[in-house]
């Protein structure tokens, strides 16, 4: 069964291929049905492969299956070749499963689109390519398949290319993709120059006898490189203008496949980040870990700060995507390996949960996405409200949804880290609970402030009343809501025997897993009291401002435009770095350039003055050479008399 790894790309590439030679000619919904059984067929093979792992002892969970050698260059060996083990598979999982549900809720989503065909022909390359990226044995694959979701996340963001805004965030995605690109490769540069090669299995054997500078040069790198893919700050900026795309592809992206890229990295990579805990940043005193660490948990409290002033329903969910991500890279740079990776596997089951439901009332809305306009939906949408409640208590870390049980873990580690950066998780913690209540309060409950909406465009009668979406649409939603309820469970903190999760990957990570000290890991119990006091505050605290009108709302514009971050960059890219660069263009142009040219045009000058004395006659040369012969015998004569 493990021999068959290959199938998991190979059935979303025929796909992909299938589709692109018939697409047309299936049409609407054909098309969307065999893109999902494509992904489905992903998935049932990945949980046969999950099984026969599963079957084997935890020393032998590696197996490596080769297709061809790819680029057999000098010493550089590099092989088409996947890796099955826990941690890959754990990824393949969710990337498939949930994968699937995305697929399946958009047959219905894009009905009747122009380009419907295209559209899963898409879906089905961003999961080729996602797979591609977590199943490479080496690291030349996985940038393969990090390329392939780049690619991709461009030609979904930016869709509905006919808006202005949908176009831009698609190169906005692209371009600042490209920077953490830069990060992955140079990487790789360190990692092939100190240790000859570029297999994972390799890396982490070499990895304890690296110099500490060598190693952090390559968890550094690669971590420029995660900020990138997973929105860390200061390369968070295109992550938030992703939802102009469709939502099932705000879904895929924010929940199941390209952002998880960063923190699958680095988790891959913890071999070498623990390696490198010697070596000293900034004067000798924080490691790559530390940084690691700060910058998870600032962009964590940075994103959920400006949540809380979004009114768009998607950018809500997609700054919250942000923060959650910092919470993982929190869990990285604390050595909790683990619970970056149960963070994750949650964050895909509820994020997912959650972006789908916002579809779905973008759906029955008539593709509204202003909260303001909302309000008492729950009567018109129980399913959608009922679900998209569920993701709310998830994330919000209300027990025993799964998001509590992943985000307490993280806590507890952030806490043996650091107390600042324990308290920075929890005042995130505060605020998430915060902004999601307001969101569903905003959009389920108190009054109905659709009908006005409506009456803005027009719209009048009983056809314009929001409405429930089909069952292809609600029935995700209902698989993903039963996720979001159990999913805690395979990493539960009571006892040994119930860290199921823990033991799954302890062969991937067991090295480089931090422990607890004694003394925090007997206070869990008081940390998980103190995370359940504060998500219910934060709950609290959105209801009194939001339903009883008790306190005015705090919405400031500094909030509601991300810190103005955005803008600046924006500002400095259009003035000062455009003039920058056209200064550059013009050196290159007209100094770099013009040397080459100068260079030719007076060797050239010179050939010309030269070739007037080849003049083709042959007397002219005889008497050259005849002049010549004097010349020398006259040399002769008179060195010889003086």
């Amino acid at each position: 069964m493990l021999d068959l790894v290959w199938l998991i790309p190979a059935l979303p590439l025929a796909g992909f291929l299938l589709i692109l030679l018939t697409g047309r000619r299936l049409g609407d919904p054909r098309a969307g049905y065999l893109a999902t059984t494509m992904c489905a067929g992903a998935f049932v093979v990945t949980a046969g492969v999950f099984l026969k792992l599963m079957s084997l002892p935890a020393e032998e969970r590696h197996h490596v299956r080769r297709l061809f050698s790819w680029m057999p260059v000098g010493s550089l060996h590099i092989d088409l070749s996947f890796l099955a083990d826990p941690l890959s598979i754990t990824m393949c999982l969710f990337v498939t499963g949930i994968g699937t549900l995305i697929h399946l809720y958009a047959v219905g989503y894009m009905h009747g689109d122009a380009r419907y065909s295209k559209f899963f022909l898409y879906l089905n390359l961003f999961a080729l390519s996602m797979l591609l990226l977590v199943l490479g044995e080496n690291l030349v694959v996985t940038f393969l398949g990090w390329e392939g979701v780049g690619a991709c996340s461009y030609f979904l963001i930016s869709f509905w290319h006919e808006r202005e805004s949908a176009a831009t965030a698609g190169k906005k995605a692209f371009v600042t993709n490209r920077v953490g690109d830069w990060g992955f490769i140079v990487a790789m540069f360190f990692a092939f120059q100190a240790t000859g090669t570029l297999s994972y299995r390799g890396l982490a054997e070499a990895a304890p006898h690296l110099a500490p500078a060598t190693a952090a040069a390559i968890a550094g790198f690669a971590f420029v490189g995660a900020c990138g893919k997973s929105a860390q700050l200061p390369l968070y900026l295109w992550l938030p203008d992703a939802m102009e795309g469709p939502t099932p592809v705000s879904a895929l992206i924010h929940a199941a496949t390209m952002v998880t890229a960063g923190v699958f990295l680095m988790t891959r990579m913890s071999p070498v980040l623990h390696a490198a805990a010697h070596f000293g940043l900034f004067g000798g005193h924080v490691s790559v870990s530390t940084v690691v660490a700060v910058v998870g948990a600032v962009t964590a409290l940075f994103a959920a700060t400006v949540a809380v002033a979004q009114n768009d329903i998607k950018k809500v969910l997609a700054y919250s995507t942000v923060s959650q991500l910092g919470y993982m890279f929190l869990a990285v740079g604390s050595g909790a390996y683990v619970a970056a990776i149960f963070h994750m596997v949650t964050h895909a089951f509820f994020k997912a949960l959650l972006f789908l439901g916002a579809g779905s009332v973008i759906h029955g809305m008539h593709h509204e996405q202003d909260m303001r306009k909302m309000g008492a939906l729950r009567l018109l949408m129980p399913v959608t409200a009922g679900t998209f409640i569920v993701g709310w208590l998830a994330i919000a870390g209300v027990p025993p949804f799964a998001g509590f049980w992943s985000k307490d873990e993280i806590l507890l580690f952030a806490w043996d880290k650091s107390p600042v950066l324990y308290v920075i998780g929890l005042v995130t913690a505060l605020l998430t609970a915060y902004y999601m209540t307001r969101q569903v309060i905003m959009v389920f409950f108190g009054e109905a402030r659709w009908h006005d909406a409506h009456a803005e465009h027009g719209a009048h009668g009983d056809a314009h009343r929001p409405h429930e979406s089909p069952w292809i649409m609600v029935g995700p939603l209902v698989a993903l809501a039963g996720l979001s309820i159990v999913g805690g469970f395979i990493q539960l903190p009571f006892s040994a025997s119930v860290k199921r999760l823990e033991h799954w990957l302890a062969p991937v990570v067991e090295g480089s897993e931090h422990r607890l000290r004694g003394n925090v890991d007997d206070l869990k119990y008081v940390f998980m009291a103190i995370a359940v006091v504060v998500a219910v505050a934060g709950i609290v605290a959105a209801y009194l401002v939001y339903a009883k009108r008790r306190v005015e709302p705090v919405e400031p514009a500094i909030l509601a435009n991300g810190w103005y971050y955005d803008q600046a960059v924006s500002d400095f890219m259009g003035g000062p770095g455009r003039e920058a660069f056209e200064g550059v263009a013009w050196a290159d142009a007209n100094v770099l350039d013009g040397a080459v040219r100068g260079s030719g045009a007076v060797v050239r000058a010179g050939a010309g003055e030269l070739r007037k004395v080849q003049t083709g006659n042959m007397r002219t040369y005889a008497a050259a050479v005849g002049a010549g012969v004097v010349a020398l015998l006259a040399w002769f004569v008179l060195r010889g008399v003086l």
